[in-house]
């Protein structure tokens, strides 16, 4: 591939992310100047702490306003976010034109094995049905590999035995291979690393699927044509949309995701660029380039800010980018979707779980923002995926210290803040910088895909729906995030298991149980706003609300029976629930698979042949960067 062309240009990149720099911090300069004014009668000492904490939420709010608006305008335009260019109106028919070969990778640990594999062979049967390539043509450039890190000898046998059936249906037609590591040290990104080392040099590319992981054929040829074209991109992550969720808390993040994220992606891809992060799933990675610039460290200490890197995907992609190699994200415009999609946990409650492990894996990133050699996008990217959790224990120092100063002047007859029309100002300005991406991509969808979402009636409804919902979680998700900061911060770490993806309805015991502290909170929190100050218990409202209802909220979302009234209704429906034949295979193939009695024991086809890899272990204190760029061509090991 020695005259492959390299990646598209980005034209303006660096003014890109200046602008955006700008724009940012101008809008935080001029909230940040509304507050002083606003809180000018207050002692120095209590104004400067609630202007701080005032400044980190506000310009955390600017950012998300001002790449959504990219996104919202190189989507309306009908752009590609990188090049600019326009994309075409004739559908993409990705076409392989070398012997490079792929292996789709799909870790597990101890998952269960009828969704798993359903899954898994809903995209097998999807990239062998892609017009244009013959079976035998995609056999000879696709191989499928399930690492299995999964202990419980039962749920491996039955697993084994599953794997054993999946390669008798795909046999002649796909090459699958089972792997299971006799331990589970180091998790997934373990893992995958024992992959590399053991068979990495077999591939040029290997696409990331986790359990929950759907993809089309047409967007793996897509993924994989691309890093043919690009021999010095190193990563191309996709944006995985939540599909197939019943629960009313399922279908809102579901239907969130669908409006939102190809609009949000696109405005990151905006100003990323060429340095874009990895999620750890439904990307494709090439295998040599990963190999010799991801080998992950062990951090020095004790969990849970020391020890394994447990959110290793953004480590990977910053090493991968300190190394030479771009990392891309893969947008699509709205209209035309890309075929990746994932699960997601049922209820507030796992959510919450899934959350608390994601947070302890971006804490530890903290210490790695001083890392040698990064590129400055890559610090960012470790500041602001803890910085998404931490905003939580500000935005309630915010809450509280204003409460207190509401309690302040109340005693002392000093002015108060909320009664002048610039305080309401600054909060309705606030507000809006809040609701305006979801009200971009409601703009967005209304001029271009309504039908896709049941039609603009049933489509601003259910945005509404989404917005009322999401304003009532985010204070409880605040107060979870908080708790969950605090332990951390006292040494509590947890153990990594796996993830709950089945539909879930919670009892009244158990969302009372795990949500009374914060009710009992909520609740004690509106006395004494009441006691002190009538109107400050209107203007915070939108806050003790969601906590005083924590218990109600996490019931009533985790109902299936809501779930179900709302799709007949055709309200939160999204275009890929309702119109992707891929997931009506994954349906039929998930819904056959539990209906048949479970296949009998037998042991699945050992792997091919190893050849032995080297993954090096890279430093943070130390890195000398290369002289020059090595291409893929040049790091292709021999079949």
């Amino acid at each position: 591939m020695p005259n492959a062309p390299a990646s598209p240009f980005i034209p303006g990149l660096r003014l890109r992310r200046w602008g955006l720099t700008v724009l940012v911090l101008t809008t935080s300069i001029a909230g940040c100047t509304a507050m002083l004014r606003v809180t000018g009668g207050l002692p120095w000492g209590l104004q400067a702490v609630l202007l701080t904490l005032f400044a980190l939420t506000f310009t955390w709010i600017a950012l998300a306003f001002w790449s959504a608006l990219c996104g919202f305008l190189v989507c309306l335009l009908q752009r590609d976010p990188l090049t600019l260019a326009r994309h075409q109106d004739a559908p993409e028919t990705p076409d392989l034109q070398d012997a490079s070969r792929t292996a789709l990778i799909m870790p597990i640990f101890q998952e269960p094995p009828e969704a798993t594999f359903a899954g898994l062979e809903a995209s097998c049967r999807s990239l062998l049905a892609q017009p244009g390539h013959t079976a035998s043509f995609i056999n000879a450039h696709f191989e499928v590999f399930i690492l299995s890190d999964t202990q419980d000898p039962q749920t491996a046998a039955s697993e084994a035995a599953h794997v054993a059936a999946l390669q008798r249906r795909l046999k002649g037609q796909l090459r699958l291979h089972y792997r299971r590591r006799a331990n589970n040290h180091g998790r997934k990104a373990a893992n995958i690393a024992d992959f590399c080392r053991r068979w990495g040099r077999r591939y040029d590319f290997f696409i990331v699927l986790d359990a929950d992981s759907i993809m089309g054929g047409t967007t793996l040829l897509r993924l994989v044509r691309k890093m043919q074209q690009q021999p010095d991109v190193g990563l191309i992550q996709s944006v995985p949309i939540p599909v197939g969720q019943i629960t009313l808390f399922g279908r809102l993040v579901q239907f969130a995701a669908a409006l939102y994220s190809p609009m949000l992606a696109a405005g990151q891809s905006f100003w990323q660029g060429d340095t874009a992060n990895y999620w750890g799933h439904n990307a494709i990675v090439r295998t040599r380039a990963f190999m010799a610039s991801s080998g992950l460290p062990t951090l020095p200490g004790k969990p849970p800010l020391g020890g394994e890197l447990l959110s290793h995907d953004f480590v990977e992609a910053a090493l991968l980018r300190r190394h030479g190699w771009k990392v891309l994200l893969d947008t699509t415009l709205p209209s035309r979707r890309a075929q990746s999609f994932e699960a997601m946990p049922s209820n507030l409650l796992d959510f919450a779980k899934r959350d608390r492990r994601w947070l302890q894996g971006n804490l530890q990133h903290l210490r790695l923002l001083t890392g040698a050699g990064l590129h400055p996008l890559s610090r960012w990217h470790f500041f602001f995926g803890a910085f998404a959790y931490l905003s939580s224990p500000v935005w309630l120092a915010l809450l509280l210290w204003t409460s207190g100063l509401i309690g302040y002047t109340t005693l002392t007859n000093t002015q108060t803040l909320y009664t002048t029309p610039l305080a309401w100002g600054l909060l309705g300005t606030t507000l809006l910088l809040l609701i305006a991406p979801k009200l971009m991509g409601l703009t967005l969808a209304l001029h271009q895909t309504p039908k896709n979402f049941g039609g603009r009636l049933k489509l601003t409804a259910s945005t509404l729906l989404e917005i009322s919902f999401a304003a009532l979680l985010a204070p409880l998700m605040m107060a979870w995030h908080s708790v969950f900061i605090i332990n951390i911060l006292c040494g509590r770490a947890i153990e990594w298991h796996t993830q709950p993806r089945s539909e879930r309805s919670l009892t009244w015991q158990e969302a009372w149980l795990r949500t009374r502290g914060f009710t009992l909170a909520g609740g004690a929190w509106v006395i004494a706003l009441g006691w002190l100050s009538p109107a400050a218990l209107g203007w915070l409202a939108p806050v003790w609300l969601g906590l005083v209802a924590s218990t109600l909220l996490v019931k009533l979302t985790s109902s299936i029976r809501i779930g179900e009234r709302l799709a007949r209704w055709q309200l939160l429906d999204t275009p890929d629930q309702r119109e992707v034949a891929l997931l009506s295979d994954y349906a039929r193939r998930l819904k056959a698979a539990r209906a048949c009695p479970p296949p009998p024991a037998c042991t699945p086809t050992p792997p091919p042949p190893e050849q032995p890899g080297d993954m090096p272990i890279q430093s943070f204190s130390c890195f000398t960067p290369a002289r020059r760029r090595v291409l893929a061509s040049a790091l292709k090991e021999p079949y």
